[in-house]
């Protein structure tokens, strides 16, 4: 039981890693919190911190979740899925330790835990990802949309921990989009084009 304690605290602790607020003090001397939608994702950072940037702190909260994975497979979790445990990453970006407990929307590092753990799905959702993207121009919306066929699609796996994961993810991730829905609601989302973004 301690190396399910120790691998969770390990994967808490490289979720709560803020890319969003180091990379934009360290190299923009810019809180990112202080502007945009005042998120410590990636999405934010790609508006604040131009495509860049945005680009490095992507792929460092994909890492977050897929180091996890990768390491808790390696410890011994007394038959307690690694993908389970890896979910103390998502919360670590969620709720950072080094940022006060207020970081991003989970979904690029949960992106990240589906890569190492299962990356046909990883692949089939990012081009549904980029697809859906392009169409609706809504980063809240893909993301939500993406996640939710996920879902439908861990079933081909048969893979029911995966399953379940996805479905507690998918949740989770609408919860923390709710302001989001509403201005989708509204018409008051804002919209990005992926092929115009600021090219800081």
């Amino acid at each position: 039981m301690l190396s399910i304690f120790l691998g969770a605290t390990m994967a808490y602790l490289l979720g709560s890693i803020p890319s969003g607020l180091w990379i934009g003090r360290k190299f923009f001397q810019i809180d990112i919190r202080q502007h945009g939608s005042g998120n410590l994702g990636a999405t934010n950072s790609f508006r604040i911190l131009g495509k860049k940037a945005g680009t490095i702190v992507l792929l460092m909260d994909l890492l977050k979740g897929s180091i996890s994975v990768l390491l808790l497979k390696q410890m011994d979790l007394h038959g307690v899925s690694p993908l389970i445990i890896a979910l103390f990453a998502v919360i670590g970006h969620t709720y950072p330790l080094f940022a006060n407990f207020k970081g991003g929307k989970a979904v690029a590092t949960f992106a990240g835990v589906i890569l190492a753990y299962q990356p046909v799905l990883f692949l089939i959702g990012l081009g549904i990802f980029i697809l859906t993207l392009a169409i609706s121009k809504m980063v809240s919306f893909t993301s939500m949309l993406t996640i939710s066929i996920g879902v439908l699609l861990t079933l081909y796996f048969q893979d029911i921990v995966l399953t379940i994961i996805a479905l507690l993810a998918d949740i989770f991730i609408i919860y923390r989009h709710r302001t989001n829905v509403q201005r989708i609601l509204n018409g008051t989302e804002p919209k990005v084009d992926i092929f115009k973004w600021n090219n800081k």
